[in-house]
């Protein structure tokens, strides 16, 4: 009998999803010198790899993606004639670069992040009407925000002080764009979508004639 092996004494396994069986069968294609039927072998190390994924076996982008992973679990050790591209150990070891999270802290943060990103923008931009109509859209979207925190109302002249404001005295609403959207355009419901306010009426039930029933 043979003694028993334990997963802590064996060797960890590259990709578990495969088990240890497919494992072996890339060691023993290893170690055939023969470049034949080391050809052999891995086209069906493959085919055994597609048939976990039947639906998926014959797509090209799923074959290149199981033969990266044939490559992977013979530590880029495999010598054979691939139809991809090998892939480079360096390239798939390689960590990506470490998200950049926004640190800054605006004074109005019922705006947002992006509204001030906007406002950045539209400094460096030409005078003509294209910077004209971005910076009324800025403006009316600032509104709609600040309605957004406080649903009652706000004045014009409040937003462009905030435009002011935000971008260091550099942006105006062109006066021959105003006013801004009203802001009772902005609060209104909108049964359309399904997103206004639900009635306060309940249904009644229908009444119904006793009387004009059926008598069988």
């Amino acid at each position: 009998m043979e003694a028993l092996q334990y997963n802590s004494e064996r060797t960890p396994l590259i990709i578990p999803e495969y088990g240890r069986h497919l494992h072996i069968m890339v060691d023993q294609m290893l170690e055939t010198e023969d470049r034949e039927e080391r050809n052999k072998k891995a086209k069906a190390i493959i085919g055994v790899m597609g048939n976990l994924n039947p639906h998926l076996r014959d797509v090209p982008d799923f074959q290149h993606k199981l033969w990266d992973q044939l490559f992977i679990m013979s530590d880029f050790k495999l010598d054979v004639d691939c139809p991809y591209e090998k892939p480079i150990r360096e390239l798939l070891e390689e960590r990506p670069q470490p998200l950049t999270y926004p640190q800054n802290f605006p004074k109005y943060r019922f705006y947002g992040n992006n509204i001030k990103s906007m406002i950045d923008v539209a400094r460096n931009w030409e005078e003509g009407e294209m910077k004209d109509a971005l910076v009324y859209n800025i403006a009316n979207h600032m509104k709609k925000c600040f309605l957004s925190w406080n649903k009652d109302t706000v004045d014009d002249e409040v937003i462009f002080n905030h435009l002011k404001e935000l971008s260091e005295d550099l942006l105006k609403v062109n006066p021959e764009h105003l006013p801004l959207t009203d802001s009772s355009d902005f609060l209104k419901s909108k049964p359309k979508n399904g997103n206004g306010p639900k009635s306060n009426q309940m249904s009644k039930p229908k009444k119904t004639n006793r009387n004009n029933r059926k008598r069988y």
